[in-house]
């Protein structure tokens, strides 16, 4: 009954007033096309040998003038027509068929320049985007078509709409009985149109006679364009029933969904074109990030965008070599997953698999940046996908196996998506399935309770030193990530109890003395044997400590009240004794040197450590449970061990361990400096810390020093050679020995300086 009264209002309004010169040309147009079915007889030509590319390119200037001719947002004659006449649902049964051949890639660009050319809002629109939904049901269907150019180009423009309108999104979540329903009357209708298509010639190959009524058919097809649209909603429910709100209880509506937009645009992705591909890529980039919580939750639960995304990772982790040299791994190019275009012939640097290495790798960038840019459920439903179906499944088997070219390459490749995950959601997972999400402190017994983590960290002590060195270096990398999980599984859950104190309770004597300068039960380094033949002239005076500093700023001005600063500087300063020092011989070399350094690095730090909320100074003792046993954590556990044989291990191994324990001192909190950072505290029955254990290795040196004739002089050798300034030249005894000491004396200069830089910046108000 509506529908009658529109047409009737429809004529009154064409009586009354003469159609605008735009509108008749608008509807030559249309008619010219659909006189072109009545009138045809031979439907094997392709479309590019008829008029109808012509007419549809007409159509569309029409629409973009008339546009441009009236005020914003008001829709005017031509388009009422399009929408009124339902071309769209025509023109998608013609494409659907593709009849004449071509027609599909003409009537993807008419939908393509429709949508981007017209400002105004059509998808609103159910005479557009109920057509559109099933034009995008034809696209990916079958890759390496003629259309494929087309079909993702079409696909783009309507993610751009939905990006700019993303509630518009709810339209393109299908009932699954409504897309059968929908699509089961789509093929009815084509396969009549072709039988009455195919009706228009005779056996004979003649041309259609009057007779034979091809004008009947071609109209009996255009009606049946028409009746498309009805047919449909008698078919289902209307679209304003289906889940079309972004409220909480809508996304749980219609559980049976189908996101057809991203189904199409995934198998697009597998396109061997790889334009098309990263086309589709982008396309899949914009979905996912659109902020309604039902588009989130059909993407997650009823498409395989996870599955394929994991699958792919999988896939061509295992296409790359068994063995892969770790050096090519860490300094192959910076990837960008839209920017895979490897030529190996034209690479002079090229080494077997990089081309399996680059596509994995970017893979891995797009899976990361697409976790980076979704909307929050998507992106944890993705992450967790990505954790379970590859990390788990894939890559733990490979860093748990016993095989050691296997655990170096399964390792470095480890290291290098470490430091090149950016999307926190994905870094997260990443850290649960290296570390366990595991928070109470440590025991013994029970370091084994996250197998990877063990295994990981006992690699930092492996039998073969580019393991160890790799494994370290992944360490390093993971601790500068900005994840505060990282530092308290490997760490802080240790310190909590600040249990490795020996607890006093002060009495009056003691706090005398504190009030008179000195630290209660403090050790006084010049005293302690062991540094008994240091002279005053090895010391740093307090106005040379202060003047070695980084200049002051009105931002950042001295506090006097760290009067203890210059003793806790001196006392790593002093570690080394002076016979086994060689930086003083060359210039450049020394502790200030380090300051810069360390006052940036710690800048850094604590930048990413502000939204951590640590507190600014050590929990009080009285809070602490002293009495429970202490066990520093598998990791300092290992890094302090590897720290006691620095006199008898590579130099490479030595540097490494150093690196990461220098980076463990600059983090700002109360706990790690005092645990690693300051020579004063009075440390538990049995307890050791990073001061005590360089303290033993100094011990182990003096007396070891005492047997290599012309120390000195070697020593100095030694540092100069490493330095480039002097020839390679006859192997020199006790080379190990030799080069451990100068890593040692300058991982006690690098101590001094986070040192100092870390009060020099906690004097600031």
């Amino acid at each position: 009954m509506f529908s009658k009264f529109t047409s009737i209002l429809q004529h009154a309004v064409e009586a009354l007033a003469p159609s605008l010169p735009l509108q008749e040309d608008f509807v030559y147009h249309w008619k010219a096309i659909t006189h072109y079915y009545i009138e045809t007889s031979d439907d094997k030509a392709p479309v590019t040998d008829t008029n109808i590319p012509s007419h549809l390119e007409q159509m569309l200037d029409i629409l973009v003038q008339e546009e441009n001719e009236r005020e914003s947002g008001e829709t005017g004659p031509c388009m009422e027509y399009l929408l009124h006449h339902k071309i769209l649902e025509t023109l998608y049964t013609l494409g659907k068929a593709d009849c004449p051949p071509g027609m599909k890639q003409q009537v993807l660009a008419f939908y393509t320049k429709l949508l981007g050319r017209i400002r105004q809002p059509l998808l609103p629109h159910i005479n557009v985007h109920r057509p559109v939904q099933k034009l995008i049901r034809l696209c990916g269907e079958v890759l390496a078509t003629p259309t494929e150019n087309e079909e993702i180009q079409f696909l783009c423009i309507v993610c751009a709409k939905l990006k700019q309108d993303p509630y518009l999104v709810n339209f393109f979540l299908e009932s699954k009985l409504k897309a059968m329903a929908l699509q089961e009357s789509a093929s009815v209708i084509t396969e009549d149109m072709i039988k009455d298509q195919e009706s228009v010639t005779t056996d004979t190959g003649q041309p259609g006679q009057p007779e034979e009524t091809p004008g009947a058919a071609g109209a009996e097809l255009m009606e049946k364009e028409d009746e498309l649209p009805q047919q449909a909603e008698e078919l289902s429910f209307s679209l304003d029933e289906l889940n079309v709100t972004s409220s909480p209880e809508s996304s749980t509506a219609c559980p049976n969904q189908d996101y057809n937009l991203v189904n199409s645009l995934l198998n697009l992705t597998k396109s061997p074109d790889g334009r098309i591909a990263v086309k589709a890529c982008e396309g899949l980039m914009l979905l996912v990030s659109l902020p309604e919580p039902a588009a989130a939750k059909c993407l997650t639960q009823s498409t395989c965008l996870c599955e394929l995304l994991t699958d792919r990772l999988a896939t061509l982790y295992k296409a790359l070599p068994q063995s892969l040299d770790p050096l090519d791994i860490e300094t192959v190019e910076a990837i960008n997953w839209g920017l895979d275009s490897y030529s190996h012939k034209e690479d002079a640097s090229a080494f077997p698999g990089k081309r399996a290495l680059i596509s994995f790798l970017s893979w891995f960038d797009y899976c990361d940046q697409l976790i980076k840019e979704a909307q929050k459920m998507t992106a944890v439903a993705m992450a967790k996908a990505v954790r379970e179906r590859f990390f788990i499944d894939v890559m733990e088997p490979q860093l748990m196996q016993t095989s050691e070219i296997g655990i170096l390459t399964s390792t470095a490749l480890l290291h290098r998506i470490v430091r090149q995950v950016t999307s926190d959601v994905l870094l997260q997972e990443l850290v649960y399935f290296i570390l366990g999400e595991h928070r109470e402190p440590e025991t013994l017994t029970d370091i084994n309770r996250h197998p990877l983590r063990h295994r990981l960290i006992e690699h930092c002590d492996h039998i073969s030193d580019e393991i160890s060195i790799m494994t370290l270096r992944m360490f390093e990398h993971l601790l500068q990530k900005p994840n505060e999980h990282i530092l308290y599984n490997l760490v802080l859950r240790n310190l909590e109890e600040r249990n490795y104190m020996e607890y006093k309770p002060p009495c009056q004597e003691d706090k005398d003395v504190v009030e008179n300068g000195q630290i209660a039960g403090a050790v006084d380094l010049e005293e302690d044997p062991l540094f008994t033949d240091l002279s005053p002239d090895n010391t740093l005076s307090a106005q040379e400590w202060l003047s070695a500093s980084p200049p002051v700023s009105p931002e950042h001005p001295k506090n006097d009240g760290k009067t203890e600063v210059h003793k806790i500087v001196n006392s790593f300063l002093c570690l080394v004794p002076d016979e086994a020092k060689s930086s003083y011989h060359v210039e450049g070399t020394g502790y200030d040197t380090y300051l810069r350094d360390a006052h940036r690095q710690f800048r850094d730090y604590c930048v990413i450590c502000l939204r951590w909320e640590w507190p600014g100074s050590p929990r009080s003792l009285e809070k602490c449970n002293l009495e429970a046993s202490f066990f520093e954590g598998h990791f300092l556990k290992v890094l302090f061990e590897r720290m006691g044989r620095i006199l008898d291990q590579p130099y490479d191994v030595n540097l490494q361990v150093t690196s990461v324990l220098s980076k463990l001192s600059l983090f700002p909190h109360p706990h790690i400096h005092e645990y690693l950072l300051d020579p004063y505290v009075n440390l538990a029955s049995g307890c050791k810390s990073l001061f005590s254990v360089i303290v033993r290795v100094v011990g182990d040196l003096m007396v070891r020093i005492q047997r290599i004739p012309d120390f000195t002089p070697k020593l100095l050798l030694v540092r100069k050679r490493l330095l480039g300034l002097e020839p390679e030249g006859p192997i020199i005894d006790h080379m190990t020995l030799l080069e451990g000491v100068i890593v040692l004396e300058e991982f006690c200069k690098e101590l001094a300086a986070i040192a100092f830089v870390k009060y020099h910046t906690s004097a600031t108000p």
